[in-house]
Parts: C-alpha cells; sequence; structure tokens
C-alpha cells in the first residue's frame, strides 16, 4: 500500500476527507467543484446522482445470459466516444450493437443504469476477475459534456455503490487495472484522463479523494438497492 492510501485509511478510520488537487487537469477540475459538502443520507446521494433506470432487457446483449455476480470492486472507464451521449450509449446497449456491457453510463447532468448491480457486465478483462466481479461505470466524452461534473457525478455513483455493496475505496479501480490476455500492451489507459501517461498516478488519486469525500457524506438512513 502507497503512502497517499495509508494516509487515507487513517483518514477513513477518522471520518474525514482529504481533498487534494493534482497536476493541471484535477487543478482545473477542482476549481469547478465544491470542496465542501452536507451530509445526506444514502437515498438523498442517489438522488443527486440523477439516476436513470434504462435496463437492456433479458436475452439481449449484456443480458443474453444470466450471469449473476456478487460485486467486489467498482471498474471506472470512459467512452472515448466525441459523438455520442449517455442515451445513444443506453440504445446500442438496449439493441445489442456492442460486444462489449457495462452497468452505467454517467455524463455531466444524469446517470444511466444499463444492468443490475448483480449481473455481470463484459467492460474489463474479457474472462476475467474484472468482469466476474465488478461493476462497471462509463464516463461520457462526447462533444458539450462538462468533464468535472461528469467526474464529480461518477464520484458519488462510486460512493453509493461502495455503501451499499461495502466495497472499500482500495476496490474502486480504472479499467487499467485489469490486464487483458493477448492484448499489447495488456493494461489499456482507461479512463485516459484520470491516469498519467497511461497509468494510474496523481489524477487517479484526486478522483479517489473525490469519491473518499462523497462516501464520508453518507449517515444512516433509507437507500435505494441497484
Amino acid at each position: 500500500m502507497n503512502v497517499f492510501n495509508r494516509v487515507l485509511r487513517i483518514l477513513e478510520m477518522a471520518g474525514c476527507v482529504l481533498l487534494v488537487a493534482c497536476g493541471s487537469g484535477s487543478s482545473q477540475w477542482q476549481n469547478q467543484l465544491p470542496s465542501t459538502v452536507d451530509k445526506v443520507t444514502p437515498y438523498n446521494l442517489y438522488r443527486e446522482i440523477g439516476m436513470r433506470i434504462d435496463l437492456v432487457p433479458r436475452g439481449v446483449g449484456g443480458r443474453r445470459k444470466n450471469r449473476p455476480m456478487t460485486p467486489s470492486y467498482i471498474t471506472i472507464h470512459s467512452t472515448q466516444n466525441p459523438t455520442g451521449d449517455a442515451f445513444d450509449h443506453a440504445l446500442a446497449l438496449k439493441r445489442g450493437a456492442l460486444s462489449a456491457s457495462w452497468h452505467f453510463t454517467v455524463q455531466d447532468n444524469l446517470s444511466i443504469q444499463h444492468l443490475p448491480t448483480r449481473q455481470e457486465g463484459r467492460h474489463a478483462d474479457m474472462d476475467g476477475p474484472g468482469n466476474h466481479n465488478s461493476i462497471g461505470i462509463e464516463m461520457c466524452e462526447h462533444r458539450g459534456n462538462n468533464r468535472a461534473y461528469t467526474i464529480e457525478r461518477t464520484a458519488k455513483l462510486a460512493a453509493y455503490l461502495m455503501y451499499i455493496h461495502r466495497i472499500p475505496l482500495s476496490r474502486v479501480v480504472p479499467h487499467y487495472h485489469w490486464p487483458r490476455a493477448g492484448y499489447r500492451p495488456p493494461n489499456k489507459n482507461c479512463p485516459h484522463f484520470l491516469l498519467d501517461n497511461g497509468r494510474p498516478g496523481r489524477t487517479w488519486q484526486w478522483f479517489l479523494s473525490r469519491v473518499n469525500l462523497h462516501y464520508h457524506r453518507l449517515m444512516p438512513g433509507p437507500m435505494i438497492t441497484t
């Protein structure tokens, strides 16, 4: 465990939050986001996420087979698609037009759920643990989409999923985390704008600090299962 993660762990145990701005990208995004936030119930955090349920029909695409899953990781992606918004991706998944499948797509003003979180997707590493054990979240990159707000909404969603599935912050990982057999390089540069030179670094740690911020906002109360 590196020094930053040890500090995060100590702060988690103390009920505190560490906010850092690392590098030019995260500094710019940080300036658009609040540095302090109010406590909320899980239900109210879910409302902030702006979730719309638009599940892929059973028997289609990513739900062609029933693959039950107990999620123990959350995997963060970016679409690398400059023309498709969350609704476009939802439609493609429902039509079975994509070989991949994932659980949520997030843009600056809303989130869409495509698969139940206890159903496997195909978004990380073929037949590996990334698909078998993780919830996949895609961040949109279409033109006009505000990246800072998309990252913030994704951080809130990750925090909510951590809470309801009892997943620790150390298991919120980038797509890069899961090597893909047969690919060179095996670790994908994804989500590319949260990695440094194609690897998790200071910018990724900044993103985890946003997730941690929202996780520590949560207080006991009603919740919505996913």
